[in-house]
């Protein structure tokens, strides 16, 4: 396979400055594009969506961490051992995340959000708007340890 290269489009700015796992729901936080490849047009007409779809690179992450194995979510042996691809861990190849998160406010450069699961500092890769329509179609399904998992996580 080849490498791809990938330029941030902008920067978190604000939020929680330490990645901790739970409570993102209290967090909000502005993404900042780069002024010097960017005009505030790019962002004409995202104010009309409530939510937004961001991927962002978890770039705190030291590389020595990156698991590639099955391994107990967030540690915890009451869960089962699941590979990477089945669960949504910071420590994972290419380091980067994906997050949906409420729209608040467009103003110049800046796209104001609210729950965007990012740290100050994280480079954002992609900014997209959510449209119902890309969301699953028909019924979806986790295993048990997800939904407790994620209990409090927003």
């Amino acid at each position: 396979m080849r490498a791809i290269t990938v330029e941030p489009v902008g920067t978190v700015v604000g939020g929680r400055t330490e990645a901790f796992d739970d409570d993102w729901d209290t967090v909000e936080a502005v993404i900042r594009l780069d002024g010097t490849r960017f005009e505030p047009d790019a962002l004409a007409g995202l104010d009309a969506f409530s939510h937004l779809e961001v991927v962002f690179q978890f770039h705190l992450v030291n590389p020595s961490s990156v698991n590639s194995a099955a391994r107990h979510p967030r540690d915890n042996p009451e869960w089962p051992k699941v590979g990477i691809f089945a669960q949504r861990g910071k420590n994972r190849p290419n380091l980067l995340g994906v997050s949906r998160c409420r729209l608040l406010a467009v103003d110049g450069l800046d796209v104001h959000v609210h729950g965007l699961d990012a740290i100050d500092g994280s480079p954002i890769l992609d900014v997209k708007p959510y449209m119902a329509e890309f969301g699953p179609r028909g019924q979806t399904s986790q295993p048990a340890w997800a939904t407790e998992l994620m209990s409090a996580y927003y």
